[in-house]
């Protein structure tokens, strides 16, 4: 249970730090210092490699978090509120993560190659949005854990 705990916690970590991090730093410094071509490449650049590690987390934590349902509180029905929370508003943050993966960054990705950066600038705008809910969904799950840890 120690091992499991601490992978879900630790993939929960990168990824919603991640997303803090690129939201509330990265995002406003690089809106200050690069001119649109540049910062939509910075963006291409970083989600190509932030998106690998979102992808490892999501396993860990679903894969981890499965683990202890079924090991540790026999299911779903032995499962507290707080392990439904986690797990419903997990699952929506997948879904939202799916989206952008496979909808507006698979677009800025080819507009950024096609130096089209007018639309990749709108497919930018789309993932900011949906990184600042699934930001907001991940720390209120935080909130949903600490109940667990205490």
């Amino acid at each position: 249970m120690f091992l499991a705990k601490s992978l879900h916690i630790l993939a929960a970590v990168i990824w919603v730090g991640g997303m803090f991090f690129a939201y509330m730093a990265l995002r406003p410094a690089a809106a200050s210092l690069l001119e649109p071509p540049q910062r939509l490449s910075l963006w291409d650049a970083v989600f190509s490699r932030f998106f690998f590690w979102v992808w490892i987390s999501i396993a860990t934590i679903l894969l981890s978090g499965y683990y202890m349902i079924f090991s540790h509180f026999g299911g779903f029905a032995g499962s507290g509120m707080h392990i439904h929370l986690m797990h419903g508003m997990g699952l929506v943050m997948v879904m939202i993560f799916m989206h952008v993966y496979f909808a507006p960054y698979k677009r800025l990705k080819k507009l950024v190659a096609e130096n089209n950066f007018a639309e990749a600038a709108k497919n930018l705008n789309t993932i900011r949005i949906m990184v600042a809910i699934n930001t907001v969904i991940g720390l209120l799950t935080f909130v949903a854990a600490e109940s667990i840890l205490l």
